[in-house]
């Protein structure tokens, strides 16, 4: 028989507690619900510079007008990478699997728009060296569309809308 010291039970009684608890959140939504967490997406938009227009692009601005109010907002443009498999321990579906991270060359952000609505609107972009001088500006009009980070079976998250620069020009997608 073994014997347990002590205090020992009261400890050992809380840990299955914890692990009963925790096997129990595993089960909400089992029975078919979906489980929709509390992760938001902002409203705004992505911003993607080509490798062959990044060299000496550093930040953006932009000003965005819908229904006849205007929202300038600004980013500064972090290089970008993309990810380079690194093989994985074998076969089976539960082998762990590596990658790593490489730089391509390119440079993008996000700036945040408040109340960006699921509606065109139009977007004055402007595209800025390291001391602050316009390198291209382009009007166009954008449709942002709604997010879904949990899954379309959840609420949807802020209106976001991407723009590229690529060979001069920006466009919208």
């Amino acid at each position: 028989m073994n014997v347990l010291p002590a205090g020992s039970v009261s400890r050992w009684a809380v840990i299955g507690a914890a692990v009963a608890a925790l096997a129990a959140c595993g089960q909400a939504g089992a029975g078919g619900e979906r489980v929709c967490t509390e992760i938001g997406a902002p409203s705004g938009l992505r911003v993607a510079v080509a490798p062959s227009d990044a060299a000496d692009a550093a930040s953006a601005s932009l000003r965005v007008c819908w229904d006849g109010t205007c929202r300038d907002v600004s980013l500064d443009l972090a290089p970008q990478s993309v990810s380079v498999p690194m093989g994985c321990e074998g076969d089976d579906p539960d082998a762990v699997c590596s990658a790593s991270a490489s730089p391509d060359g390119s440079k993008g952000g996000f700036a945040p728009v408040e109340g960006l609505p699921k509606q065109p609107v139009r977007v004055v972009f402007a595209l800025l060296d390291s001391g602050g001088r316009t390198i291209l500006t382009q009007d166009l009009g954008v449709t942002p569309e709604a997010t879904y980070p949990n899954g379309e079976d959840c609420p949807e998250g802020g209106a976001q809308a991407a723009l590229t620069v690529a060979g001069g020009k920006v466009t919208a997608g």
